[in-house]
């Protein structure tokens, strides 16, 4: 009895040894990770690696992950032709496989939500408003216009929608005041605004885009995607 209490301790113990190498191991290559992963040729002030699974040694080895999650913040991506700041995307990556010397990966398919502060999508609407959440999904576009050498500043609820899978699209519902001759067309001249979202790796898209309190967040997703470059 006292020898299988001694084999049980050694096993426990050894067990524990092999798990905390496992660890250390894979919170080694998520450091290493970080410093490398790249979607598309938007670059991130920080990234965070999160490698699912256990152990990680046999992943590893079989260089392939079932999922690896990622947390990009700061992203620098372009809009227009004008550079966008988003301000963290998360990203989850499934069927990730490295190549022979692991120096390059590919994820089989990734899903994610890249959230953008209002102040930014105000920054690169090109026009001098402010935005914010209007509320009920909707944001609200402050501005000012021009009526008889006057500069009066309007308030629109807008809708914001995603267009031909790469487009932010933000439309006032109705414009207030909006009988008066020409002031819905000042107004909308002001306050609507499309933005092409580039800088997307090959093989990913744009799904849908939701306003909410925190900012405008928009849903991607691909197949087959490049991990570094």
């Amino acid at each position: 009895m006292r020898a299988l209490r001694v084999l049980l301790i050694v096993a426990v113990l050894l067990g524990g040894i092999l798990v905390g190498v496992d660890r250390i191991a894979a919170a080694y290559a998520e450091s290493e990770a970080a410093d490398r992963v790249r979607l598309g040729p938007a670059r991130a002030a920080s990234t965070d690696v999160d490698i699912k699974g256990f152990p990680f040694l046999t992943q590893l080895m079989d260089r392939r992950f079932d999922e690896v999650d990622v947390v990009l913040t700061g992203v620098e991506a372009t809009a227009g032709g004008r550079k966008i700041r988003i301000g963290e995307m998360t990203a989850a990556l499934h069927d990730v496989t490295l190549n022979e010397d692991r120096t390059s990966a590919r994820a089989g398919t990734v899903s994610g939500t890249a959230l953008i502060s209002y102040a930014d999508l105000a920054a690169a609407s090109e026009r001098e408003v402010k935005v914010a959440y209007g509320g009920d999904g909707k944001v609200k576009v402050t501005g000012g216009v021009e009526i008889l050498g006057r500069t009066v500043t309007r308030s629109v609820v807008s809708t914001v929608t995603l267009i031909d899978g790469n487009t932010i699209r933000v439309r006032a519902d109705r414009v207030p005041g909006g009988g008066i001759p020409g002031l819905e067309d000042l107004v909308r001249q002001r306050t609507d605004f499309d933005r092409q979202i580039g800088g997307l790796p090959d093989g990913m898209k744009l799904e849908k885009v939701e306003a909410r309190e925190d900012g405008v967040a928009i849903s991607v997703s691909g197949r087959n995607i490049a991990l570094t470059g």
